[in-house]
């Protein structure tokens, strides 16, 4: 009987049972490649033909210490990683082209390093010189890095059993070519074949290893999915060219929360930490303006205060412009639809603009209501308070839901000099953090409240 072929696209991952020139899942041309059989033989023929061995088993009630941890003096960095570097655990870094992460990466390397960490940093986009270059503008050429510029996957792994050292830096995994392999360095099959053994490598050894992962146009680490599946901890490097910050956020942690997040900033000798991003993100922030509103969330399991913009202006065209920077366009469309349905304030031949100022990203609910004010406040040119701060989840009947976490977004609010919040009724608030609630229980009394209408 023939074997069935199988053909997947290196854009998304997606398979296919015959070549086409476009991916039929995420519409990329030319990223159709047959996928090559990791092996051949009589062993990989059944597994029956041969017996295996007896998997040991325990129970769920043994007492076992919880991982020991590295820490590298990072604060940010050990935050994200739940508190530090867990010994034998995978973990890949993506992010977009040049946004710092072999600086971050490289900096990471060396505070292991100090804290007598045993690190080797591998190379396979630069030859050593250039890697020492950055470091001795970044003030790391002190530090006890080893350091090595190599593609080849078979001759890594001989040098890191050798050496046996207690964390790893690749960069990248998309350059690392297996020779057991017979398709091209990024192709899918290398990528997962390499992502595989690294894995492998730290799993029987106790060696730590960071993958630095490249990005497609959308924003995802490419290769196959089943490479975040692999690994421990999947670590995304964010931010916009334009500003100074840098936002790691883990999507995923198997040691930690997910969803946490440490704020760098970019200066001219690499990253440095922001110890309180709340006033970083606000300290560029004037007098209060129409449009203007700032919305306390929550980024893991730290409260952060960022600054929402809208601005609302006549359309000549004849399908108004929807744009959105920091948020989600869908969500934006969701709150324009229940504002004019519930409250009849109509967005009909109005060009409606929203940034997160900073360059952050937002994701979380909680938003609804500030983007909301933002909105009105643009639409009828009334700024609200600059002491005030707005969040809250809005459901499609106009209802206010609570948000989670409300009294630690009060309290970093009144930390930060605000007096006043405008938060759904109902939820923990405690004492409310010092600070005048206005509580309103849906949309419509919001609008009434707030800017007199509705």
């Amino acid at each position: 009987m023939a074997k069935t072929k199988t053909f997947i696209c290196s854009a998304c991952g997606a398979s296919a049972t015959k070549w086409s020139g476009r991916c039929e899942a995420c519409g990329a041309w030319n990223t159709i490649t047959q996928e090559v059989p990791l092996s051949s033989g009589p062993a990989s023929k059944s597994l029956g033909a041969r017996r295996g061995s007896a998997v040991p088993l325990s129970d769920l009630s043994v007492d076992e210490a919880p991982p020991s941890r590295a820490a590298s003096g990072l604060g940010e960095l050990d935050r994200v990683l739940g508190g530090g570097l867990v010994p034998a655990s995978a973990i890949l870094v993506g992010g977009d082209p040049g946004i710092g992460k072999s600086t971050l990466l490289l900096q990471a390397a060396a505070a292991f390093a100090r804290q007598g960490v045993k690190t080797i940093y591998v190379s396979g986009e630069e030859a050593s010189a250039q890697v020492r270059m950055r470091a001795r503008r970044l003030g790391l050429a002190d530090a006890p890095v080893r350091l090595a510029a190599e593609t080849n996957l078979r001759d890594i792994l001989t040098t890191l059993e050798a050496e046996r050292p207690q964390l790893v830096v690749i960069d990248s995994i998309q350059t690392m070519w297996a020779d057991n392999v017979d398709s091209a360095p990024g192709s899918v099959t290398q990528v997962r074949a390499t992502a595989h053994e690294l894995t492998t490598f730290a799993k029987r050894t106790g060696t730590s290893v960071i993958m630095v992962g490249h990005v497609t146009k959308d924003g995802q680490i490419a290769g196959p999915r089943v490479v975040e599946h692999m690994v421990d901890t999947v670590l995304y490097f964010e931010g916009e060219r334009g500003h100074q910050f840098r936002i790691l956020r883990a999507v995923k942690n198997r040691f930690g929360p997910a969803d946490e997040i440490g704020v760098f900033e970019m200066t001219g000798v690499g990253l440095a930490e922001v110890t309180n991003p709340s006033a970083l993100f606000l300290s560029e922030r004037g007098q209060p303006s129409a449009g203007s509103v700032v919305f306390a969330g929550i980024e893991g399991t730290r409260p952060v205060l960022v600054e929402f913009q809208a601005l609302v202006a006549p359309s000549p065209l004849s399908q108004p412009r929807r744009t959105v920077v920091g948020w989600d366009g869908g969500r934006l469309a969701m709150i324009l639809a229940v504002l004019e349905a519930r409250c009849g304030i109509p967005f009909a031949g109005l060009d409606v603009y929203l940034n997160v100022a900073g360059g952050m990203k937002i994701g979380e609910p909680a938003a609804d209501l500030a983007v909301a004010a933002a909105l009105l406040s643009a639409r009828e040119d009334a700024p609200l308070p600059a002491d005030t701060v707005v969040f809250g989840e809005i459901s499609l009947s106009g209802a206010l839901r609570p948000a989670p976490q409300t009294e630690n977004r009060l309290k970093e609010a009144r930390k930060l000099g605000f007096t006043a919040a405008i938060a759904p009724a109902g939820g923990k608030i405690g004492s409310g953090g010092g600070l005048t609630l206005t509580r309103p229980a849906d949309l419509t009394g919001f609008v009434g409240e707030i800017f007199g209408a509705g």
